[in-house]
């Protein structure tokens, strides 16, 4: 299954296929199943009795990325979007091992109801990469098909040896929002600059400024990331274009610092276009979308977990102490109207350990990293993903009070 999900990657709310899988896959152990919630979101529910309701979350969009694995089952899958651009799409995150590792857990679930009493509620998420199907799905009315839970769970890969996992309390990832900055320009042949106003050199110089805003405007004791990860302008070589459009996303823990870099990237835009002659009625547009706050794990509950863990794969294999990451993440907005819900992120290890080890030995942080085009998930991750989520849905569901 995890070589036909990761062979097959589908971006953000077109996830129908892979939502197919999950749906169809939670239908045949007999949980009650609700599909096309945000479009493609998909809601298991297996009730086993009294006791907790324990959400348990694993997305499944892939990203715009061109897969460089060498991999046999590697993705080659190019698709068009909804802006016209054909891009090609790879899981270079990790999401294909989620789903998998979540029907893995759900059919120990339904196969030892004799060791464990509540209600096991199994989301499939849409669209996380753009900070947007949690949210989504809650808007959409996920919580008509749900019980409210009492704690949520959720696991995510990373780039650590396999064996490993990462369970601490407290803040885990930052908060995030992305923005789309679209320059307003004059139009005009490339041999006459002097009749246009280019928005290329204006979007051009907004990269680089935002990265001042970083480094001379945030306090240094402050953690802030801003990032432009799309350039998009023009069609031709000699044709000055009247748009550019910038995509860019922001990492903060501080709100302050957020409304900060917010209030930067506007001064820093419109004093950039009113420099070049755009009348107040031509300043850039700011389009804010995919906010999430950070992630914050429930100490009590993740302690829990990690004791839980523990056992089965070694006290040495859980770590518990680590700093938090400027990676973000929206399943904690699941919560939806439940806002005090209980969180427990784990990250799992799905580096090959010999491969782990001679990164380390030169001098790297992990062999590859997270959303770059050779990220892969060891095929020895699977199980061990899978083996993780139902040791720790079962801790949950063991008929011991939670909180």
């Amino acid at each position: 299954m995890f070589k036909v999900i990761h062979r097959e990657p589908e971006l953000a709310f077109d996830e129908v296929h892979t939502a197919r899988t999950v749906a169809q896959g939670l239908g045949n152990l007999g949980f009650q199943v609700t599909s096309g919630i945000a479009g493609t979101g998909v809601a298991g529910v297996l009730e086993n009795g009294p006791g907790p309701t324990v959400m348990y979350r694993a997305d499944m969009d892939a990203l715009a990325v061109e897969e460089a694995t060498g991999l046999d089952y590697a993705s080659t899958v190019r698709v068009r979007r909804d802006d016209g651009a054909t891009v090609p799409v790879a899981h270079a995150c990790g999401h294909d091992a989620h789903v998998t590792w979540m029907l893995g857990m759900a059919k120990v679930l339904a196969a030892t109801t004799d060791a464990w009493s509540g209600t096991a509620v199994l989301i499939g998420q849409p669209a996380e990469e753009p900070i947007a199907g949690a949210q989504a799905m809650v808007d959409d009315g996920l919580y008509d098909f749900i019980p409210k839970p009492d704690v949520l769970l959720a696991l995510h890969t990373a780039p650590g040896p396999v064996g490993m996992v990462l369970a601490s309390g407290g803040t885990r990832l930052a908060g995030t929002d992305q923005l789309d900055i679209e320059f307003a320009g004059v139009g005009g042949h490339g041999s006459m600059p002097q009749l246009a106003t280019d928005p290329v050199l204006m979007a051009a110089l907004a990269v680089v400024e935002f990265q001042a805003l970083v480094s001379r405007t945030v306090a240094p004791q402050e953690t802030a990331v801003l990032t432009v990860g799309s350039v998009q302008a023009g069609s031709d070589n000699n044709v000055i274009p009247d748009r550019a459009l910038l995509r860019a996303n922001m990492r903060w823990f501080n709100p302050g610092v957020r409304e900060q870099l917010i209030a930067g990237v506007r001064a820093v835009s419109e004093g950039i276009a009113r420099t070049y002659g755009m009348g107040e009625d031509r300043l850039p547009t700011i389009t804010m979308k995919g906010h999430s706050p950070p992630l914050v794990n429930d100490e009590g509950l993740t302690a829990r977990l990690a004791a839980a863990l523990a056992g089965p794969l070694g006290a040495d294999n859980v770590v518990t102490d680590f700093p938090p990451a400027t990676g973000s993440e929206d399943c904690h907005l699941l919560a939806g109207p439940h806002s005090d819900l209980p969180v427990g992120y784990l990250l799992v290890g799905v580096a090959d350990p010999e491969v782990f080890a001679a990164a380390a030995a030169a001098g790297k942080l992990f062999p590859y990293a997270p959303h770059s085009p050779e990220y892969r998930v060891d095929l020895a991750a699977i199980g061990l993903g899978a083996k993780v989520a139902s040791y720790a849905m079962l801790e949950l569901l063991s008929g011991e009070p939670l909180g």
